[in-house]
């Protein structure tokens, strides 16, 4: 299973592994619950001994395609305690219909990682970062949800440079930008609330905005592209280094006469490598990598330190 992708549906360029049912159309939440294998609930179930003795506080969350299924052992999900409460597929496609409000965002791409264990949604928003020349950046939000009681439902903003189709993490660390819901009984009114939070979109784009066409007018030297390389990965292989620096002269969009030698080309040098180039990374961790885990840090830290160097500048 390519990139633990089980399904998924895209409208758009193709994603990097070339997985998932093409959309000719932007998808509505209706058609992309179904072209991305969605259409199917989670249910919450009581855990016995084989004596028939109930455990308790103990529960199996379990994959239902219908209504009527039988509870397979192969589509047990994970193992949840009482407080825990689904958050049905159906549910997280209307709540961000809540967020960016019905029709004005275009649904991406969506998809089940594994058998289910965890749900992603990305829809693209309006109006694109031009952050110099062709150099655009998209703008999108990211809905993640897990079905085996391992993580919150996150939505965070999800940039992406449309030139090399690199996912940029750009956390303004005090931007509220992520939000976390838990899957507890109150879950659902934490839900209806989120737009409320989630009015800072603007603002954090906005901001994301001027952070970009900074770091384009910020030119780095050799010196300055190895403190800033040393700075992310203090501990860096010269092989490593060695890519970054090929990838900031040479990589997609890098050769713009607007990006060459900034620290823009810095930091999209550092993300081309994560998302496209990292050895090591075994295919079927490689989403979870450049989402939420090691490559999103890495990803964060080289947002983090360019940030470093605009103020210090």
């Amino acid at each position: 299973m390519a990139a633990n992708v089980e399904s998924m549906m895209y409208f758009g360029q193709k994603p990097w592994h070339g997985l998932g049912t093409k959309l000719h159309d932007p998808a509505t939440a209706q058609d992309a619950i179904i072209y991305a294998g969605l259409d199917w609930e989670c249910k919450k179930v009581s855990l016995y001994l084989e004596n028939g003795l109930c455990i308790p506080d103990a529960f199996a969350t379990v994959r239902m395609n219908s209504p009527f299924d039988d509870i397979a052992r192969e589509n047990i999900l994970g193992v949840v305690g009482e407080r825990y409460h689904p958050l049905q597929n159906k549910d997280a496609f209307a709540f961000f219909d809540a967020i960016v409000g019905e029709g004005q965002a275009i649904y991406h791409t969506a998809g089940v990682l594994g058998k289910g264990e965890r749900i992603w949604l990305l829809a693209k928003l309006p109006d694109v970062i031009r952050v110099a020349g062709d150099d655009i950046t998209e703008k999108y939000l990211l809905l993640t949800n897990s079905h085996n009681g391992t993580s919150a439902v996150q939505v965070k903003f999800t940039p992406i440079r449309v030139v090399c189709q690199n996912t940029l993490s750009a956390s303004l660390r005090d931007g509220g930008d992520i939000i976390n819901i838990r899957h507890t009984t109150n879950m659902d009114e934490k839900l209806k609330e989120a737009h409320k939070l989630l009015g800072i979109t603007n603002t954090y784009y906005q901001r994301l905005d001027e952070v970009f066409k900074a770091m384009a007018r910020f030119s780095l030297d050799s010196k300055k592209l190895e403190d800033y390389i040393k700075a992310v990965l203090p501990e860096t292989k010269d092989e490593t280094k060695n890519n970054v620096i090929r990838l900031f002269e040479t990589g997609q969009g890098n050769e713009f006469r607007e990006i060459r030698g900034t620290l823009w080309a810095g930091l999209n040098a550092f993300t081309e490598y994560v998302d496209w180039h990292r050895p090591r990374v075994k295919e079927e961790k490689k989403l979870h990598s450049i989402w939420f885990g090691s490559g999103a840090q890495v990803k964060q830290r080289a947002f983090d330190e360019a940030v470093k160097l605009l103020q210090a500048a």
